[in-house]
C-alpha cells in the first residue's frame, strides 16, 4: 500500500483534529445555541428566530425569538444531550448536530416551524422547512421573517447611530481575531459597532474587559 501524500495527510488530520463529540446537561441560550460542558455549540443547518425578534401574525406579533428558545428548552428537557460537530464558526462556537432522547434537535425545530433551513451553509434540513411551512407549522402560521434578514437590519440600523451606555466606553468585539476591545480615541473605535446578539458588549473598564476574556485591540 501506499503511502498518503503529506498534504493529504495533513488535511485528514485537521479534518479529524476538528471533529468533537460532547454529551452533558445543556443550557439553552436561544433557539439554535446551547451550552454543553463549558462549549457554546450552534445548532448546524439551521437559523432560528434571534431573541427580540418579532413576527407577524394576523392581528398582531409573536415574540418568536423567546418563542423558538422556549421550544428548544421543551425538546431538550431534562434529557442530557450529545452533540457531534466538525467544525467552528467565526465566533468559535461548535457547529453540530445535537440529539436529546429521540430527537434531532436541529431536524426538530425546523419540523416543528420554530427555526428555518440555513441554506446559505446546508440544505440538510430543506424538506423539513418546506413540510412545515406547508403544514403552517410553529412561525409559519403567519409569517416568518428570516432571522439573517433581522439581524442584517439590525446591524443597518445600529451602523447609522450608537451610542454608549453611560459612562461605559469600551467596546468588546468579536472577530475572527477572536475577542477584542477598544478604546476611546483608538483608530479602530468609531467603525467598531456593538451586535448583543453576537455575544458583543460594552465594558466600564479595561480591567473588566479582561477579566471577561476580552484582550485589547491592536493599537487601543
Amino acid at each position: 500500500m501506499r503511502p498518503l501524500p503529506l498534504a493529504l495527510l495533513a488535511v485528514l488530520i485537521g479534518v479529524f483534529a476538528a471533529r468533537a463529540e460532547i454529551v452533558g446537561p445543556a443550557r439553552v441560550i436561544d433557539g439554535d445555541t446551547i451550552r454543553v460542558a463549558g462549549e457554546t455549540v450552534r445548532l448546524a443547518g439551521i437559523d432560528a428566530p434571534e431573541q427580540g425578534q418579532s413576527c407577524p401574525v394576523p392581528g398582531g406579533v409573536r415574540a418568536c425569538g423567546a418563542e423558538a428558545r422556549t421550544m428548544l428548552e421543551r425538546l431538550i428537557g431534562n434529557r442530557p444531550v450529545i452533540c457531534d460537530g466538525d467544525g467552528r464558526d467565526i465566533y468559535n462556537r461548535l457547529l453540530a448536530v445535537c440529539t436529546a432522547g429521540a430527537f434531532d434537535l436541529n431536524a426538530a425545530m425546523v419540523a416543528s416551524g420554530h427555526a428555518r433551513a440555513f441554506l446559505r451553509y446546508s440544505d440538510a434540513y430543506a424538506n423539513a422547512e418546506r413540510t412545515a411551512r406547508t403544514a403552517r407549522r410553529g412561525f409559519w402560521a403567519g409569517e416568518f421573517p428570516a432571522p439573517w434578514d433581522h439581524r442584517a437590519a439590525m446591524r443597518s440600523t445600529a451602523s447609522l447611530a450608537q451610542a454608549a451606555p453611560g459612562a461605559c466606553r469600551i467596546k468588546g468585539n468579536v472577530s475572527d481575531r477572536g475577542r477584542l476591545y477598544h478604546l476611546p480615541g483608538a483608530r479602530s473605535y468609531a467603525r467598531t459597532r456593538i451586535d448583543p446578539d453576537r455575544g458583543e458588549r460594552w465594558f466600564c473598564s479595561e480591567h473588566e474587559a479582561r477579566a471577561a476574556g476580552w484582550r485589547p485591540a491592536a493599537g487601543g
